[in-house]
């Protein structure tokens, strides 16, 4: 089961429900913020029982309201290598792996966030970029863990590489956050140890391809919500992405027209072409 926001064909209000097998039924809620009001004994309860059937449902990004985006960083080993191989400040990111505070930064707004089939981008001004495939935590007002998303952190590792000071321009720009369309429920999946796998394709050839797992994340869950709870409330809840633990190589950057497709065993996949700067994406803030 995964929890949704949809539209209706020839109606623009976005609803919320939860989708099995391939169908669509209607939650009493009046957005995803408003679930995540909840606590998950209560969300569990009310997630049980939809009701009609949705037949012409268009999924929307899974998050809206207030809820918004985070990510943690150099949480697997190989993030630490890779930004040490890229970084003229290389030695800030092995002393960060084994700081005991997480790397935490903000990553998006609910309104900035594309959803499965829709662009991500690569600055224009950027040139070397990758995709970072990710687990999402999708945690309630209360710090309580609700579900799980797939996640395309979209980075450009030339500008961080030049300056960390510079991760926010390398983080936080149109088309940078990917969420899959479904929150998978935490009640129904162990995260601690799911396989997750990423490839880019070009001209319907893989290109770049790789595979992990959750268990090799150095950082335990609660430790990464703990820390983004401790000095901020987030009354219509938060998504905190997990961090990476598949880089390329130096020598590969995306390009337009490439796929990148991210997969999380029992969580979902998430599939978005690439374009170039900002002026694919038509925001609408609510």
């Amino acid at each position: 089961m995964h929890i949704v926001r949809y539209r209706r064909e020839h109606d623009d209000t976005a609803r919320v429900g939860v989708r099995e097998d391939g169908v669509v039924r209607e939650l009493p809620a009046p957005s995803v913020a408003a679930l995540l009001h909840e606590t998950v004994a209560d969300l569990r309860e009310l997630v049980a029982n939809p009701g009609d059937v949705v037949d012409d449902a268009r999924l929307l990004a899974p998050v809206d309201g207030g809820t918004e985006v985070w990510a943690a960083g150099v949480t697997y080993l190989r993030s630490r290598e890779a930004r040490m191989e890229e970084s003229s400040e290389a030695d800030i990111y092995g002393r960060v792996y084994d700081a005991a505070r997480p790397e935490l930064f903000f990553k998006s707004a609910a309104w900035r966030v594309v959803v499965d089939g829709e662009p991500v981008a690569i600055r224009a001004d950027s040139g070397l970029d990758v995709p970072e495939p990710e687990l999402a935590l999708v945690v309630n007002r209360f710090g309580e863990l609700a579900g799980y998303l797939v996640c395309n952190d979209m980075s450009s590792r030339s500008i961080e590489g030049e300056n960390p000071l510079y991760l926010p321009q390398a983080k936080v720009y149109a088309g940078a956050c990917a969420l899959s369309a479904g929150i998978r429920p935490a009640w129904e999946v162990d995260g601690s140890d799911l396989a997750v796998a990423v490839r880019v394709t070009r001209e319907g050839a893989a290109v770049w391809s790789g595979a992990t797992s959750t268990a090799r994340l150095k950082r335990p869950f609660a430790e990464l919500v703990d820390y983004l709870f401790r000095a901020d409330n987030f009354p219509d809840g938060a998504v905190l992405s997990t961090g990476t633990g598949l880089a390329p190589a130096l020598d590969f950057t995306l390009r337009p027209d490439d796929v990148v497709t991210i997969t999380i065993d029992g969580v979902g996949e998430l599939t978005n072409p690439v374009v170039v700067g900002k002026d694919h994406f038509d925001f609408q803030r609510p």
